[in-house]
C-alpha cells in the first residue's frame, strides 16, 4: 500500500512541477511580448514626437498637426494599457488630448513659402523629416485615420517643399561655383536644378521663376565660356606669332 502511494505522490509532484514550469514559461513569454510591444510603441511615439517638434523646419498644417497628435494619443493609450502603473504616461496622454482640443479651436496655418536654411546639414535633416512625414501620412491613411483629400493636399505640399530644397540647394552651389570662376561646375549645378524643375508635375509660380533664373544663368555662363575660349585662342595665337618672330629674327653675330 505504501509503495503505490509513494509512486502516486512522486508522479503528482512531477506533474505539479511541470505545470508550474509551463505556467512560468507562459508568463515569461507574455512579459517578453509586452516588453517588445511596449518598445515598439515607444519607438513610434518618439518618432512621431520628433516630427511634431521639428515643425520649425518642416511647416505643418492644422490637419497634419492633428494627425500627429492623434497618433501620439493612440500610442500613449496603448502604452498605458500595457503599463498602467506608469503615471507619467497617463499625464502625457492628458496633455496630448488637451492639445488636440485646443488645436481644434485655434488651428494654425502652414506657410508654403517658409524660408529654407543655408546649412547643408539642416537641409538634409529637413529632407529626412519630410520623407518621414510623408511615409507616416500614408500609413495613417491606410489605417483609416486620415481623410483621402488631406493626404492628397499635404503630400503635394510636402513634395513641392522637397522640390524647393533640391532646387535651392543646386542654385546656391551654382552661384558659389560661378563666383569662384568654376564655370564648368556652375553649369552642371544650374542644369541639375533645371532638370528638377522641368520634370515636376507641379504648376506653381515658384517653378516658373526658378526656370527663368536657371536658364538666364546658363546663357550667361555659356557666353562667359565662349569669351574665355576666344581669349585663350587669341593668347595662343599671339604666343605662336611671337615664337615665329623669334625663330626668323636676324641672328646676332658675336
Amino acid at each position: 500500500m505504501v509503495l503505490p502511494l509513494i509512486i502516486t505522490l512522486i508522479i503528482a509532484l512531477m506533474i505539479i512541477a511541470i505545470t508550474v514550469n509551463v505556467v512560468q514559461q507562459h508568463r515569461e513569454r507574455i512579459r517578453a511580448l509586452k516588453r517588445a510591444e511596449f518598445t515598439k510603441l515607444r519607438h513610434g511615439l518618439e518618432e512621431t514626437e520628433e516630427i511634431l517638434f521639428n515643425a520649425a523646419n518642416v511647416p505643418l498644417s492644422a490637419g497634419i498637426s492633428q494627425m500627429l497628435l492623434r497618433r501620439i494619443a493612440y500610442l500613449l493609450r496603448a502604452m498605458v494599457e500595457l503599463e498602467p502603473e506608469v503615471k507619467d504616461l497617463k499625464q502625457r496622454l492628458q496633455d496630448t488630448e488637451q492639445r488636440l482640443s485646443e488645436l481644434a479651436k485655434n488651428a494654425p496655418t502652414a506657410m508654403d513659402a517658409a524660408g529654407l536654411p543655408d546649412n547643408d546639414q539642416q537641409l538634409l535633416a529637413m529632407v529626412k523629416g519630410i520623407k518621414k512625414l510623408r511615409t507616416m501620412l500614408r500609413a495613417e491613411h491606410a489605417r483609416g485615420n486620415v481623410e483621402t483629400q488631406l493626404v492628397i493636399d499635404e503630400d503635394r505640399r510636402l513634395d513641392l517643399l522637397q522640390l524647393r530644397i533640391n532646387v535651392e540647394s543646386q542654385l546656391k552651389r551654382g552661384r558659389d561655383a560661378r563666383a569662384n570662376k568654376m564655370l564648368g561646375s556652375a553649369r552642371q549645378y544650374f542644369e541639375k536644378a533645371l532638370t528638377f524643375l522641368r520634370t515636376t508635375s507641379h504648376q506653381h509660380e515658384y517653378i516658373v521663376n526658378r526656370i527663368s533664373e536657371a536658364q538666364m544663368a546658363l546663357e550667361e555662363i555659356t557666353m562667359e565660356l565662349k569669351q574665355g575660349n576666344a581669349r585663350d585662342i587669341e593668347k595662343r595665337g599671339e604666343k605662336d606669332n611671337k615664337d615665329i618672330d623669334e625663330l626668323f629674327a636676324p641672328k646676332r653675330k658675336w
